[in-house]
């Protein structure tokens, strides 16, 4: 008669990913939004990995959660596995006939950069599918099933391509400098002749990027301190809706603003502009494992 003895076992995959992520990402609430679950989910997560184990993993405190000895010794080692089993998954996506293509990028770059290249690849690779999620942080691309991500961010400079074909173990190309100028509708920027005359306009601001206008003021005009009282706006494309309407005067991205500052919809009342130190970025899931398909995307967002 067979014997079917129970067998030991180990601990569930997922409290495995949420003491992972909290390790890394230092705290419950910020491995919650990785994984999209609540943080109490997190907490039950690794209450039974400690059960589990018989050992405490993070000491709870006040101000939040810091590693034991225990967790600190081991955390090294789930890193590299998840990262492995990220690796494992993409290399498996290259391997099949997966024609979609899936970007994650900051909403004012998907509607305003991204969109108005998107009918250009559809035309020149039909055959490849582009989904596109707008969030407000970048992706982790060694976890999330995003093939590209497109921010304003610090670069790496350890880490840049200047195309595809460079990138070997690179997985960023910087794709172009974040400068930043005042930008308005050509009825108000007959009224503008020095930055002093901004005293008499109303200045928008975007909720994003809230020190834009500190930051251009400090090189164009120094001694000049303009009243924070305009409206401000969570979505830059609708700020700069606004300005082309006659709103206001906004401190405009200029990798976003090349349509209506090129149909004259938005004027550059003044030449002075101001880089920021956070470029627009492509990065990409995976090295040297990279698909046909991604590398048809990334080409076409290059060139």
């Amino acid at each position: 008669m067979p014997v079917s003895p129970p067998r030991p076992k180990g601990p569930p995959l997922n409290a495995l990913r949420a003491f992972e992520a909290a390790a890394r990402l230092g705290g419950f609430n910020n491995a919650a939004e990785e994984l999209c679950v609540t943080s109490g989910a997190i907490s039950q997560h690794i209450k039974t990995l400690e059960d589990w184990a018989g050992a405490k993993l993070f000491e709870r405190r006040s101000q939040g959660v810091v590693l034991t000895d225990v967790g600190a010794e081991v955390i090294a080692d789930f890193t590299s596995a998840f990262d492995a089993l990220g690796d494992a998954v993409r290399l498996l996506r290259t391997k099949t006939t997966v024609t979609t293509i899936n970007i994650a990028a900051l909403p004012s770059i998907a509607q305003l950069w991204l969109s108005p290249r998107l009918p250009a690849i559809r035309r020149a690779f039909p055959h490849i599918n582009i989904s596109i999620t707008a969030l407000e942080t970048p992706p982790n691309l060694n976890r999330e099933m995003f093939d590209i991500s497109l921010f304003f961010e610090a670069a790496n400079t350890d880490n840049n391509a200047n195309n595809i074909n460079d990138i070997n173990n690179n997985k960023q190309i910087i794709l172009e400098e974040d400068t930043i100028l005042p930008v308005c509708s050509p009825e108000i920027a007959k009224r503008l002749k020095t930055p002093a005359d901004l005293l008499n306009e109303t200045c928008l601001y975007d909720v994003l990027w809230p020190d834009d206008w500190t930051n251009w003021l400090n090189k164009a005009a120094p001694d000049l301190t303009i009243p924070k009282n305009g409206p401000s706006y969570s979505l830059f494309s609708i700020a700069a809706e606004e300005t082309k309407n006659g709103a206001g005067i906004l401190m405009g991205h200029l990798s976003l603003l090349e349509a209506p500052l090129k149909n004259g919809d938005l004027v550059a009342p003044f030449k002075q502009t101001v880089k920021t130190d956070k470029p627009l970025i492509l990065k990409f899931a995976g090295d040297k494992n990279v698909s046909n398909n991604l590398r048809h995307v990334i080409d076409s967002l290059t060139g």
